[in-house]
């Protein structure tokens, strides 16, 4: 096995380790010019976790010689050699760098001209004799290059960094974005406290407004262009396009062959004998995926392999790739399969995960109790209060609502759009959200119905409403709450008025399941063998019997739901344990059939992502946050998407302009429609900037409510 000396420390402990290829050897980066690259250069970045997990990163500069870039690939290599193959890796190139590199460098990443071979060095100094000029572009991930010093490099729609050494300026262009400036000030006071080591002297000035020191180094101001925009049009068709490739040297040569030309895929396609490539080169981007019980020349193959896959496809050489390990998958590697479930991963059904820091997933159960305690708790499970407010419902009828008769609140039928008005008291003030229930078989006429409803319920409280568009089977947990201790019962058909257009069947079938948050649901399914699951418990109605059969994994809990429905089809349930079913039983549901038998694997717990969502430019344009994202993240002039898997909140800022605001379900819409997972109908809640529920707030740390 390959090594050098710099990997004596390497992965020891967490944190940030970043090396420079000087004359083929690595060369640490002293810590406090972590995020500073020089052009001409190529780089290892390796960032190790507690658990320990590790990302090595390759960064090429975009004036690298051939002979970094390949030393580049070799040391990256042998570091995974040196970490026994546990690595995922990540080859960056500079303007081109993954979201996951980005987050390592909150405050932006600056590219310095030069390199090595010019004699410029990494060296931390408090050095006053600096004349140079920074150009910072990006309003989520942030860069900042080194241009020449004149007023030829400025424009009025963008900031610049004016480093004089013993005082730094952050000159802001009289068309540029107050969020930009924020990160742009963040950057300057990077390099006042490390590369200067907190000396200097930080002053903002507007363009306009330059003082006499700025003057005298760049001479007199004359008139500037207008900026070019930061972002690149992102064409999420791309990012929904992919393909499978088996790799293999069982010809004697490394070889591709074609699994499946389409995503979503399925989990099982992937061997952990094998080792893969997931195409999505017309997003940038290659993956491999390396299985456990491949072969060595395979697994040690994976990056070569990558790249002449590329160079056979025609990609563009600064094509990003990403290798990883079985077990050690990317959120943007699983989010290519339909419902990819961990191994060994399984829990009991009044169990969940909540998620404190993004990176730290731990496993606790659910307590209403401690809701407004443990912000983070409510927002992983959806929960703006413990469901204990007012409730008022309609049923969409002829375009306009209807009122439910409360004695029936926690009915729906599938053939139905419902509008669900809840109230609750936060912040000494009374808030609201508006569900927009929508069933399986509601007609096109009623969802439209549905929508213009709501936002004209919305209209009549001021705009001040959270709105969430729900999908029947979808239901977010605290819409299940609000119905205090009755499960959420849902009928097939029909209508919930009486003498409604359909009928019920002489035979009925209804399946009780209780989530994380301990909310039960009873859905009326095909009165069939085959619909029942051994983790739950069923209601069965016939002409002549009423049976409650429960599943070897059913709780307390749903037993008791399951009553309380057998109450509502009238009458008292006859208790039939799995495995021991009369006769009667099976023949009410038209004989045996194989149903599902096994304990549920639990999903993949995703961290949450932000995106910012802008149509300025005519066209839709989604950037994610790197890293660790926080409040600060959140634009006003912007609508930003969270996407916590289960539920996307559509966030609008104040400041965001009337088409945004509008349209602001359908850049939902969009996202989830360019999603590579291929999820469909899952909530979405449109959230207004001042008007945040705590399912929302949850997500961010320390929530500041006055910000």
């Amino acid at each position: 096995m390959a090594s050098h000396k710099e990997f004596a420390t390497a992965g020891k402990k967490p944190g940030l380790q970043v090396w420079r290829i000087e004359k083929m050897n690595l060369a640490p980066v002293p810590t406090e010019l972590h995020g500073d690259f020089f052009t001409g250069d190529s780089y290892i970045v390796l960032h190790t976790t507690s658990a320990p997990s590790y990302n090595i990163h390759s960064w090429i500069g975009e004036k690298a010689s051939q002979d970094e870039i390949g030393a580049a690939a070799i040391f990256m290599m042998q570091l995974d050699d040196f970490l026994h193959g546990a690595p995922r890796q990540f080859t960056e190139f500079q303007n081109q760098e993954s979201v996951t590199f980005m987050g390592y460098f909150k405050s932006g990443i600056k590219y310095k001209e030069g390199g090595v071979a010019s004699g410029f060095a990494h060296v931390v100094t408090n050095e006053v004799d600096v004349k140079r000029l920074l150009h910072v572009k990006g309003r989520r991930t942030i860069r900042a290059k080194e241009v020449p010093f004149s007023w030829s490099s400025f424009n009025k729609g963008d900031s610049f960094i004016i480093d004089l050494g013993k005082a730094i300026f952050h000159w802001s262009g009289s068309e540029s974005n107050s969020f930009e400036r924020i990160k742009t000030t963040e950057l300057a006071k990077d390099i006042r406290d490390n590369e200067r080591r907190g000396r200097g002297d930080l002053q903002m000035i507007d363009e306009g407004s330059e003082p006499e020191a700025v003057i005298e180094v760049l001479g007199p101001k004359p008139n500037l262009p207008s900026g070019s925009p930061d972002d690149v049009p992102t064409d999420m068709k791309k990012n929904n396009v992919a393909s499978l490739y088996l790799i293999s040297d069982a010809t004697g040569s490394m070889t591709t062959t074609l699994v499946a030309d389409k995503n979503p895929f399925k989990q099982n396609m992937l061997s952990q004998s094998d080792c893969y490539i997931l195409d999505n080169g017309g997003n940038n981007k290659i993956f491999v995926w390396k299985g456990q019980k491949a072969n060595a020349d395979e697994r040690k193959a994976a990056m070569t392999s990558a790249n002449k896959f590329i160079k056979d496809k025609n990609y563009p050489q600064n094509t990003q790739i990403q290798v990883m390990p079985a077990g050690s998958e990317t959120t943007l590697f699983k989010q290519f399969f339909f419902n990819w479930l961990d191994k060994d991963e399984t829990t009991g059904p009044s169990k969940a995960y909540t998620i404190g820091h993004i990176a730290k997933v731990v496993q606790i159960p659910f307590d209403s109790s401690k809701l407004h305690d443990n912000i983070s708790m409510a927002a992983q499970h959806g929960m703006v209060d413990d469901g204990s407010g007012k409730v008022q419902i309609w049923r969409v009828e002829g375009g306009a609502k209807v009122p439910v008769d409360p004695s029936t609140y926690g009915q729906f039928f599938g053939g139905d759009c419902y509008l669900v008005l809840y109230s609750y008291k936060a912040g000494g003030r009374e808030k609201h959200i508006i569900y927009t229930w929508q069933g399986r078989k509601c007609t096109k006429d009623e969802l439209g119905a549905s929508a213009f409803l709501t936002v004209d319920l919305d209209n009549s409280m001021d705009g001040a409403a959270t709105q969430v568009r729900v999908t029947q089977g979808q239901e977010p947990p605290h819409l299940v709450s609000v119905f205090k201790a009755k499960p959420l019962v849902v009928h097939l058909g029909g209508t919930s008025r009486k003498c409604g257009e359909s009928k019920p069947g002489s035979t009925r079938l209804f399946h009780i399941r209780q989530s994380s948050t301990k909310a039960t649901r009873a859905v009326e399914v095909e009165p069939t063998a085959s619909s029942l699951n051994t983790n739950d418990v069923f209601v069965l109605k016939s002409p002549n019997s009423l049976f409650l059969w429960k599943g070897k994994g059913a709780t307390p809990e749903e037993v008791a739901a399951a009553k309380y429905v057998a109450s509502l089809l009238g009458g008292t349930a006859s208790e039939v344990e799995e495995t021991k079913e009369p006769t009667g039983f099976w023949a009410a549901l038209g004989g045996k059939k194989d149903y599902q038998t096994s304990i549920t694997l639990q999903k993949t717990v995703r961290p949450p992502r932000l995106f910012g969502c802008s149509n300025k430019t005519g066209r839709l344009i989604v950037e994610e946050v790197p890293g660790e994202f926080t409040q600060l993240d959140l634009a006003p002039d912007d609508v930003m998407i969270l996407d916590t898997w289960d539920q996307i909140f559509v966030w609008v800022g104040k400041e965001a302009n009337e088409t945004e605001k509008t349209g602001s379900l359908k850049i939902a819409q969009d996202y989830l429609n360019s999603d590579p997972s291929g999820r469909r109908g899952i909530p979405i809640s449109i959230i207004k900037q001042g008007d945040e529920p705590l399912s929302f707030t949850g997500w961010f740390h320390a929530w500041d409510p006055k910000m």
